[in-house]
């Protein structure tokens, strides 16, 4: 399978003006999908307008992780505009392995991140699909807790904002399911979250505490916080 690029620049322009100035019949784009380069999955996820089948979602969900950056944001912002409109395609997308999502959730490319919270927001009604996300999600919560424990001031910046930036986006999808976590569980997470250096972490378990009255003893530690974004949570509330 060639997953690559063209040999040369000019090439590569020329194709991809091609791709885009033609249209391509469904068949067609599910074999780009499968079976094309770089630029030919990217523009057949654009031009994916619709799945009728488990096989039209499968093509899609397959290039959300594991593929070049480019191509994982177009499946992922396709995913979510499909899911959006089309009622039927959710039981579709619910048939396929929750752990895809899960993985895409906390991508490096916060944009990816978005798109695949805002669908599985969508998907809640399928208990099975999201109970199994939701687990994955805790999963990778946790993990990065329990690595962001370990680091001490000499580690490398980097490697702890990858952990970070795990975390946040393992929270923003916990923001929409939150009720589905045991209460005792959501509270450690929220505690550990709460302590983290990063304010956009301490901002995002703000966000989750005002949900519940389960998690006032964690409004109570952040509302007086340091930064000026986690008390703003709360001036409502």
């Amino acid at each position: 399978m060639n997953t690559g690029f063209y040999k040369d620049l000019d090439t590569n322009f020329e194709q991809a003006c091609y791709l885009c100035e033609n249209e391509f019949s469904h068949e067609e784009l599910l074999e780009l999908l499968k079976n094309g380069n770089i630029p030919q999955k990217q523009i057949a996820a654009l031009k994916f307008d619709y799945v009728n089948s488990e096989n039209d979602a499968r093509a899609l969900v397959s290039v959300l992780t594991g593929c070049d950056g480019k191509i994982r944001e177009a499946a992922a912002l396709k995913i979510f505009q499909i899911i959006s409109s089309d009622l039927e395609s959710r039981k579709l997308f619910c048939k396929m392995p929750p752990k895809i999502f899960a993985d895409a959730t906390i991508d490096i490319n916060a944009n990816i991140c978005r798109l695949v919270v805002d669908s599985v927001k969508l998907l809640k009604p399928f208990d099975e699909f999201v109970s199994e996300y939701v687990n994955f999600i805790l999963t990778f919560t946790v993990q990065a807790l329990d690595e962001l424990d370990k680091f001490i001031f000499r580690d490398k910046k980097y490697v702890i904002n990858k952990q970070l930036f795990k975390l946040y986006w393992c929270l923003e999808a916990l923001r929409f399911f939150y009720e589905m976590v045991d209460t005792q569980t959501m509270l450690s997470i929220l505690k550990r979250s709460a302590s983290q250096s990063e304010y956009t972490v301490r901002e995002k378990a703000a966000h989750i505490s005002i949900l519940s009255e389960n998690f006032n003893s964690i409004q109570t530690m952040l509302r007086e916080d340091d930064n000026y974004y986690v008390k703003t949570v709360f001036l409502n509330h």
